[in-house]
């Protein structure tokens, strides 16, 4: 099918180009999932070298997490207007621009500008490319969104070994170096490939109830169920930050980061063990809940992932100094957390429709960076009594309450939504 600009489309666009076109999505995220889930390979080589303690280190990631989450709705809007290409091509260049500035930081102050940096390109590439996964499957808009999800969650599996191993023969400046200016020039290129769907492109049915009308981000806000799903992703998004942040210097006062662990015949350090399988899970659980959700329900979905994730923080806690099972546990903490980030996607445009789904999302999406805020207050508190039992517990109980949530609260308002549009 050829549309000339400007025109409507009246055929439907072939598999093969809705599938292209998510393809292309999962690889730009695959490509800045480093900057979020390598983060904790970083922490104490940093530290050892600066001696700058880990809660002010940490608050770096707070930055990067904050920049990449609140400016999304301002980045979703000029993606909804003009589309994935310009934006995210653009934002190949800030990615790798950060991760130069990190490997020549020589103090805090260009450690967090990095940081800010490279939340704002990852801003614009995480929402760009969910936001045209949304727009392109509203018929399987759960499985779409974790698909997408997954790149970002899992991408970062295959080079935690290669960046562990290049932090400790060449220092973490080379492997920031040489990982962001590789990750950057792979998104340039891939994103120009990028375009969001004509009208008519796409299928129109869905298993989910969907709403009828497009809503923009000021009617959104206004309403009382989008503010109940941003108070619950806050509440999980904060255990499973504190994780991909705290997971090495967890490791490490537990005692358990260099013990060997031996699974199905593979053989690695404890750390090195559960980043690679946590990666894996965490990128495999985005599309599977979404799959579920698609069949059964988005609320339910979410009870059945935020119950199995408090219980798993709390595990993690009881077995963490066995570094078989801290592997494991940590590994059932993140398949039942990244969940999340397909999850709420598809719900927040089941309420308010594809057209503004970029600009909308984004809005919800700054639930995690409000989640990051307390992430420095993990190393805090974790200083201050000794132990991370209270950080624990506390990301147990955030979890089982915002499970209960989902069923309680969240499915009646959203039904009652849905009935009035």
């Amino acid at each position: 099918m050829t549309t000339a600009t400007g025109t409507v489309a009246t055929t439907r666009a072939s598999e093969t180009t809705r599938w292209g076109q998510l393809i292309f999505g999962i690889i730009c995220m695959v490509m800045i999932a480093n900057l979020q889930y390598g983060w904790t390979l970083f922490v104490n080589p940093i530290d050892a070298k600066f001696h700058w303690g880990r809660a002010a280190i940490q608050v770096a990631f707070s930055i990067f997490v904050l920049t990449e989450t609140w400016l999304v709705p301002i980045e979703g809007w000029f993606i909804d207007k003009f589309g994935p290409k310009v934006m995210i091509s653009a934002s190949g260049v800030l990615v790798a621009i950060a991760w130069v500035i990190n490997s020549v930081a020589d103090s805090l102050f260009l450690l967090y500008v990095g940081a800010a940096i490279g939340g704002i390109g990852a801003g614009v590439i995480y929402g760009g490319s969910v936001g045209n996964a949304l727009k392109w499957f509203p018929d399987r808009r759960g499985l779409a969104a974790g698909l997408t999800a997954a790149g970002f969650g899992a991408g970062s599996a295959l080079t935690v070994i290669p960046i562990a191993n290049m932090i400790a023969s060449s220092g973490y400046q080379s492997a920031f170096l040489w990982f962001g200016l590789g990750q950057g020039i792979v998104v340039i290129l891939v994103a120009l490939l990028l375009r969001a769907p004509e009208e008519g492109e796409v299928p129109a049915v869905a298993a989910v109830a969907q709403s009828r009308r497009d809503y923009q981000w000021t009617e959104a806000i206004k309403t009382p169920v989008f503010w109940v799903m941003y108070v619950m992703f806050v509440m999980v998004g904060a255990g499973g930050l504190m994780a991909v942040a705290q997971l090495a210097p967890i490791a490490k006062d537990f005692k358990v980061d260099t013990i060997p662990v031996s699974i199905l015949g593979l053989t690695l350090p404890a750390l090195t063990f559960a980043l690679s399988i946590d990666r894996v899970l965490n990128g495999f659980c985005r599309p599977f809940f979404g799959w579920v959700s698609d069949h059964i329900g988005r609320e339910n979905t979410m009870f059945i992932a935020f119950l199995i994730e408090g219980i798993g923080i709390y595990a993690l806690l009881i077995f963490a100094g066995n570094p078989f099972w801290f592997v494991i546990l940590s590994g059932l903490v993140f398949f039942a957390w990244g969940e999340i980030y397909s999850l709420f996607p598809a719900t927040c445009t089941d309420l308010y429709g594809k057209k503004f789904a970029t600009t909308n999302y984004g809005m919800l999406y700054t639930a995690k960076g409000t989640a990051s805020l307390l992430i420095p207050l993990a190393s805090v508190l974790t200083a201050a009594t000794g132990s991370w039992h209270a950080v624990f517990y506390v990301a147990a109980i955030l979890n089982i309450v915002a499970a209960v949530m989902a069923l309680v609260v969240l499915k009646p308002m959203r039904m009652k939504f849905m009935a009035k549009s």
